[in-house]
């Protein structure tokens, strides 16, 4: 409901009525809408985190952080619904951060940026790729983005769309070998 109303269409109440509930019983275990909004955003973001921590193996930062991003993207394409509501859907900055995870192992950002931080430290980076977070939004942007037009309008006729799974991957390769210094002779 959140993603097909937006946050100020549901309410409550709605909600109580589609799935069979009084609204009483739904603020029983939710002081209010924010507090139903973080649990199900943390449920999410914890989904997520762990579909990115299978990837956690990969010794080199740098092949770590291609996986991520197929890891990214899977989720995305696997869980549309859910990753419109994280990421495209609209929401009050209060109550949205309670139920987030901030442990990096559950936390899908905090893992991407501590995965940003190790490629940085192995050296192989050009120089002006110092930050992790910089690096980080910079890699989740580009994906995010394929992702977003995909889930928002990949059954739109009007763009002769590709695949969005071959396409994330020309370009995280793009990414990698743009922020990677160019190999001595």
């Amino acid at each position: 409901m959140f993603v097909q109303k937006g946050y100020e269409g549901t309410t409550m109440r709605a909600i109580a009525a589609t799935i069979g509930y009084t609204p009483t019983a739904i603020y029983h275990h939710f002081k209010d809408k924010d507090a139903l909004v973080a649990e199900l955003a943390g449920l999410d973001f914890r989904a997520l985190a762990q579909a990115l921590q299978q990837t956690g193996t990969v010794g080199d930062p740098v092949e770590r952080l291609e996986r991520i991003g197929a890891a990214y993207v899977e989720f995305g394409l696997s869980h549309p619904m859910q990753y419109q509501f994280l990421f495209m859907t609209r929401r009050p900055k209060s109550g949205a951060q309670e139920a987030m995870p901030r442990d990096p192992g559950e936390d899908a950002y905090g893992f991407l940026r501590q995965t940003c931080a190790a490629v940085i430290a192995t050296g192989r980076l050009r120089p002006e790729f110092s930050d992790p977070d910089e690096l980080a939004q910079m890699c989740w942007g580009s994906l995010h983005g394929l992702v977003a037009l995909t889930v928002a309008k990949g059954d739109d006729p009007w763009i002769p769309w590709r695949d969005v799974r071959q396409t994330a991957a020309k370009a995280r390769g793009t990414t990698l070998r743009g922020i990677l210094r160019e190999p001595g002779p």
